[in-house]
């Protein structure tokens, strides 16, 4: 049994054992091993997160890619971005991760790639779908496992190269129970960071919630153990490591896109004219930041989703790429990495010898509005959106300024010449649309702008309510 419904746009996830049984995993396996065979691979790493059924899940996915003549090496439990470290570590192109990333307990799901540093996109995963559904993977001999052991230790001297910090720090580490509780920790310690530690036993029934750290829940939490403590800041991490969010001295919430234009900044500072890639829901501080502006840096905005971003980063050979859900894909390796980012925050802070609010409060001003979600129905949302763009393609003036330009390859980001934006788009996994604005003016000029582009958004009748007032 498998739902073909957990083949998503670039990753796959189902409820276990609902959606997706063991057999289910083995044909995955299979149909995985039949595509990394057909482009002439042989290997591929394996791992799994901490929850309480992914050791059986990824024993099914074992035996599928050993029935399809691979050679498996088993890293154990660990991080998604210890997976992606762990193929150019032991020279193995393919992987597949066994998790469900910050999702409840009851989920399951596989990260996987073909050639580092990139993962599944859509092609790869219409692909494999099709290979799973239509029964068409082809078995064959030759497969073995073998157990990989030293990858943790060896992916942890690579995020602590260079020593510890100058300047050393109190940060309070927050893993929600998730997989990152049995690492992230240690590495801060290497750093010279005295840790507090929140949450950091590894619990895959989430007694708390859900280790997400975009959710306010989680930085909230964050916010009054940094106030509680005294800590500098708060890094907090999701289930499976490859997000981070932070939280300053002072425990209000830094958004990751904002703390991406400050380590933007700090990049470029070292690398004028540097190169960034930032998903459409992003700040339009990228582009327009005087600092930034000033270091040449240059900034594509691009289509939301790990796999995407990891895509155009590598494509571009851009220094490194920001996504606003706190997806990171920072040098040398260009994956996307929780822990690489929180040691990237501690290292600005360490050259910048400032506190986060304080490099913060350096930022132009940005009001923002959460991300809303109106209701659309998956086998309808593609076609409304399209309509949605042609009826923006004839807007000259969002709030009362006049339309730049309009960006599509995700949706449409349509940018303003003082600044703002607003941006719509369909969502790659559940049944509903994406509405973000922004705006460098007042929280009076965002409502505007937000009120003229659900205005537009409102002429299609298949668009539902929103999941939250504005």
């Amino acid at each position: 049994m498998i739902a073909p419904t957990g083949f998503r746009e670039y990753d796959a996830r189902w409820r276990f054992p609902e959606q997706i049984n063991l057999a289910g995993v083995e044909a995955l396996g299979l149909s995985l091993g039949h595509q990394v065979r057909a482009r002439g691979g042989r290997d591929i790493v394996v791992g799994h997160d901490y929850r309480e059924y992914a050791g059986a899940v990824k024993t099914a996915l074992v035996l599928g890619l050993l029935r399809a003549g691979l050679t498996v090496h088993d890293i154990g439990v660990a991080l998604s971005p210890m997976a992606y470290f762990a193929r150019t570590h032991l020279g193995v192109e393919a992987v597949a991760m066994v998790t469900a990333s910050h999702n409840p307990n009851g989920w399951t799901g596989v990260k996987m790639g073909l050639v580092p540093p990139l993962t599944h996109g859509p092609d790869e995963m219409g692909e494999l779908r099709d290979l799973v559904l239509g029964g068409r993977a082809e078995a064959a001999a030759g497969g073995r496992v073998v157990r990989q052991e030293g990858v943790a230790a060896a992916y942890l001297d690579d995020l602590a190269a260079g020593g510890p910090l100058a300047h050393p720090l109190r940060v309070v580490c927050a893993c929600g129970n998730g997989t990152a509780g049995l690492f992230a920790p240690a590495l801060l310690e290497r750093l010279g960071a005295e840790v507090v530690p929140l949450h950091t036993e590894p619990d895959y029934s989430f007694p708390r919630y859900n280790p997400n750290p975009e959710a306010l829940e989680m930085l909230h939490d964050m916010g009054r153990a940094v106030r509680e403590s005294g800590a500098d800041l708060g890094v907090g991490f999701d289930g499976d490591g490859d997000r981070c969010g932070v939280v300053d001295g002072a425990g209000r919430e830094i958004f990751a896109d904002r703390l991406g234009v400050m380590l933007a900044r700090d990049m470029a500072a070292a690398r004028p004219g540097a190169r960034f890639v930032v998903d459409v829901k992003s700040t339009g501080l990228f582009s327009s930041d005087p600092d930034l502006r000033r270091l040449g840096a240059r900034t594509e905005y691009w289509k939301t989703g790990h796999s995407h971003m990891k895509a155009r980063v590598a494509e571009t050979g851009a220094l490194a790429g920001f996504e606003k859900s706190g997806h990171f894909f920072l040098p040398p390796h260009g994956y996307d990495c929780g822990l690489r980012a929180a040691v990237a925050v501690l290292r600005m802070l360490d050259r910048a010898g400032r506190s986060l609010g304080e490099l913060e409060a350096e930022l132009p001003r940005a009001f923002n509005m959460p991300t809303l979600s109106p209701a659309c129905p998956d086998d309808a949302k593609y076609d409304v959106l399209a309509r949605i763009v042609a009826d923006l393609r004839g807007v000259d003036r969002l709030g009362g300024s006049p339309v730049a330009r309009i960006v599509t390859v995700n949706g449409a980001r349509v940018e303003l010449a003082d600044g703002a934006w607003a941006l719509v788009r369909a969502s790659s996994n559940t049944p509903n649309l994406v509405v973000v604005c922004e705006s460098l003016t007042d929280a009076a000029h965002l409502r505007a702008v937000f009120a003229d582009l659900d205005a537009i958004i409102r002429r299609q009748p298949e668009v539902g309510p929103y999941d939250q007032d504005f």
